[in-house]
């Protein structure tokens, strides 16, 4: 009986609703805590990260060993019991190899998958098309390969895990001179392309500054074909060898164009040749090309050997580089979320930052003031149709 007889039907009423919003108030805290302290007994979800690349098109060699080694990361992330408890899951998108569609792509990965981090094209230019975006959304980019120089200069949220052009121009222009004793190089370019015209610009540098001379440039247009004439006109010139900094599809045939027409010299490129298309284009020509990579299957350490069984066995090849690379990229940004406080884009930032000493595939990583990769290089050569270890160069 109510104390007041005068207020039965209110009484009950008021009673009701304090319990009904005490109710809510506590599903909205479990709600909230759902982050922190997760249902053991509720299947977690997912933590999201994006990927984009050259999966089709003229490229395609480059984004397709990209993916496959960022595949193999997350399944064995997976197996061992994710991360934070959570499994990884890479969310693909295939830019086609056209200009201007890592941005359309990329504006999907942030605002539909709301990924958390995005593993970035392995080409310059395309990462110059997303980076802005994902700096704009405070979503951290890491690139497993692109090295333009450029690329980590649009802010603090985008990363490589490579070397950049300004180590690998330098590193071949010491090559050239010290251990092909090469006085006059000739380039061959491509105009269409920054990174081809940025590791140019270095080599010359160091180059002349080590007493060689750049005697003569020609330039195409990516995507051509036919560059007899402007090797014609190189090796008209005297030249004693040819830096064509660019990637496979083209260097394949350019490095056969240049032994049908006699130049029997050395050919130089950057890690954009690192492909088995070069040697599927340029057959026997290719003997006699040397070029810097992230990665070689012929380091003897039992961590790269178990890498290449594991690769093996999963997708039945050997990988490349940018394979090993984009291993490496998902291995850091999973070890930057377990170091991290949340799975906060800002937090994982933060994280990967600070990166000292992790042991990737391709070698210790630490992460430098801008963002850049501070590790070694390896220069390789093509001889009977394979790459051979040449040389290891340190930072």
């Amino acid at each position: 009986m109510p104390l007041n007889p005068r207020e039965p039907l209110l009484t009950v009423p008021i009673f009701s609703s304090l319990l009904f919003f005490a109710l809510l108030i506590g599903a909205f805290g479990l709600m909230g805590c759902r982050q922190e302290v997760p249902n053991s007994s509720a299947k977690l979800e997912p933590i999201l990260i994006g990927f984009f690349g050259a999966l089709t098109g003229n490229a395609a060699g480059l984004g397709q060993y990209t993916d496959m080694g960022a595949t193999l990361a997350v399944e064995e992330i997976n197996a061992s019991g994710g991360v934070r408890g959570r499994p990884l899951e890479l969310r693909r998108e295939d830019n086609r190899s056209l200009a201007g569609e890592s941005a359309t792509i990329v504006k999907k990965l942030l605002s539909r998958d709301q990924v958390v981090a995005i593993v970035g094209d392995a080409n310059s230019g395309r990462c110059l098309e997303a980076g802005p975006l994902c700096q704009a959304a405070g979503i951290p980019m890491i690139s497993p390969a692109a090295t333009l120089p450029q690329v980590t200069e649009i802010g603090d949220f985008i990363f490589r895990i490579c070397f950049a052009d300004p180590f690998q121009g330098k590193i071949m222009a010491q090559f050239a001179r010290k251990n092909l004793s090469l006085k006059r190089v000739g380039f061959l370019l491509d105009a269409t392309s920054p990174y081809s015209l940025g590791l140019a610009d270095v080599f010359r540098d160091r180059f002349t500054a080590e007493g060689g001379l750049v005697i003569g440039e020609q330039r195409y247009n990516g995507g051509d074909k036919d560059f007899r004439a402007q090797l014609t006109a190189l090796k008209a010139i005297g030249v004693e060898a040819i830096f064509a900094p660019g990637y496979y599809h083209s260097g394949g045939l350019i490095l056969r164009q240049a032994r049908e027409l006699g130049l029997t010299l050395p050919m130089l490129g950057g890690d954009g040749w690192e492909a088995p298309e070069l040697i599927a284009v340029g057959g026997p020509a290719a003997d006699g090309a040397y070029f810097p990579v992230h990665f070689s299957t012929e380091n003897p350490t039992p961590a790269t050997q178990d890498f290449l069984d594991r690769f093996h066995r999963r997708f039945g090849k050997p990988p490349t580089g940018v394979s090993a690379l984009a291993f490496d990229t998902l291995q850091m940004i999973a070890d930057a979320l377990r170091r991290s406080k949340s799975i906060q884009p800002k937090a994982i930032r933060d994280e990967l930052a600070v990166t000292h000493d992790f042991a990737g595939i391709t070698g210790l990583i630490t992460m430098d003031s801008h963002r850049n990769a501070q590790k070694s290089a390896v220069i390789v050569g093509v001889k009977a149709g394979s790459f051979q270890f040449v040389s290891l160069i340190e930072p």
